[in-house]
């Protein structure tokens, strides 16, 4: 019998934003998370509402964003992947389990269920500018629907 090899997680870069009445989107480029195989991706339009408060300083945004993220992801089969954003507070905020404001509260827990759905999760804050540029996309929509 040959020897499986573990099938490399997916790579997940993300960037987002949400107008001010609430209607966000997100742009994921989804990869392969391998070194060995080039992959140019595929880019998914996540759209997904968020209740905005100018005192989180856009954390709601991405809390709301990473939620609909993962969903989209688990209903389309995803069990592995490795998330990249540019926004590293909600990097922070996960990676050390420290206290949100009781604002962010719920949005925290329905991030972390909708987490949980998958198998495998990694978070990271984006090292190149492939997130910074797909949220450049989603700040330019999102400016474009406020002002409609």
């Amino acid at each position: 019998m040959g020897k499986r090899t573990k099938t490399p997680p997916l790579a997940a870069t993300i960037g987002f934003a949400a107008d001010e009445q609430g209607h966000g989107v997100a742009y994921v480029r989804l990869t392969l998370a391998h070194p060995e195989v080039p992959s140019r991706g595929r880019l998914l339009r996540i759209p997904f509402p968020v209740k905005r408060s100018p005192a989180l300083l856009e954390r709601e945004v991405g809390y709301a964003a990473l939620t609909a993220v993962a969903a989209r992801l688990h209903e389309r089969g995803v069990d592995r992947v490795r998330l990249s954003l540019a926004d590293g507070r909600v990097v922070e905020d996960l990676h050390e389990r420290r206290s949100v404001p009781q604002a962010l509260s719920m949005a925290y827990v329905r991030l972390g269920c909708a987490l949980n759905q998958l198998r495998e999760v990694a978070i990271e804050v984006d090292a190149g500018n492939d997130a910074r540029d797909l949220t450049a996309r989603a700040k330019a929509e999102a400016a474009l629907h406020f002002a409609a």
